[in-house]
């Protein structure tokens, strides 16, 4: 570990010494790199702006994520930007890369900061990197706001919603929770968090089981509808197999008979299928 801070001390020591570029210098380099893939001109043009990329990375340490890696993707930035800079606009290489090393940083932050998975728009990367500053801004300016009062102010110099900017300050009041993590609460010293989370589906062989049945007793009705007369079919899918049960007088209307004797042929029709179900299918009792 010692070796490692020594290397790392090294390199910052190497990029603080590594001397300026004058504007001239820095769009022939660029131009080099942009054109013909001059590796050279890149380094020396990477190699002097690392200083940038390291005051950078330093802004943004408080998050807790490792120097090294915001080092290197403000480089990865800062790579993108030499193949993108267009030499003949009136400004420095230094100010055009500090947006690329800034958003490259940003997003790694925002990558890595949780397990979960945050918003990446223009909107939740403003209240990501601004929200604590606002809250202790806000403090100090009036400190008898109440939350909402300074979700609010917070929201409208944002330009979000007030909700998006509860939801983020909930996120970041809260470190991530692993859920291999003992339960305090538990009796038993080798429950986990995760053996307390309750899952509302039904487990692999029930839903295997529910299927099976299901299909078993669409066969056994199938054939026991067989043994129905044409009419008695047509008043039983009606009457009892619709999202949408008609009535008898609809019912008798359609086929040219009194609703009383649509009613006795349903009647009769479940009789016969209460029936075969029974004689046929002795596991089928309740299906008809």
């Amino acid at each position: 570990m010692a070796q490692v801070h020594g290397l790392r001390r090294q390199f910052v020591r190497a990029a603080m010494a590594a001397p300026f570029l004058e504007r001239d210098e820095e769009q022939i380099l660029a131009q080099k790199w942009r054109e013909n893939k001059d590796e050279a001109a890149l380094h020396r043009l990477a190699h002097a702006h690392m200083r940038l990329v390291i005051a950078m990375a330093a802004k943004f340490r408080h998050y807790g994520l490792p120097m090294s890696d915001l080092i290197q993707e403000g480089h990865i930035g800062l790579l993108e930007a030499a193949a993108r800079f267009e030499t003949d606009r009136e400004v420095r290489f230094s100010t055009y890369a500090t947006w690329w090393i800034r958003a490259a940083i940003q997003d790694y932050v925002l990558r890595n900061w949780s397990i979960v998975r945050g918003g990446t728009s223009s909107n939740q990367k403003a209240l990501f990197f601004n929200l604590r500053r606002l809250r202790a801004k806000l403090a100090q300016s009036n400190g008898e706001e109440t939350n909402s009062q300074s979700f609010a102010s917070i929201a409208e110099a944002l330009g979000v919603s007030q909700s998006d900017v509860e939801l983020m300050d909930m996120r970041l009041s809260g470190g991530d929770m692993s859920l291999n993590a003992p339960a305090i609460d538990s009796d038993s010293n080798s429950a986990e968090r995760g053996d307390f989370l309750v899952d509302d589906h039904a487990l692999p062989d029930q839903v295997v089981e529910e299927q099976i049945d299901g299909e078993r007793r669409t066969d056994w009705l199938r054939q026991a509808l067989s043994v129905l007369t044409d009419r008695e079919l047509k008043i039983m899918k009606a009457r009892r197999l619709s999202d949408e049960a008609a009535t008898l007088e609809s019912l008798g209307e359609r086929l040219g008979i009194s609703k009383e004797r649509v009613r006795q042929l349903e009647n009769r029709a479940l009789e016969k299928l209460r029936r075969v179900l029974t004689e046929r299918f002795p596991n089928a009792a309740g299906l008809a």
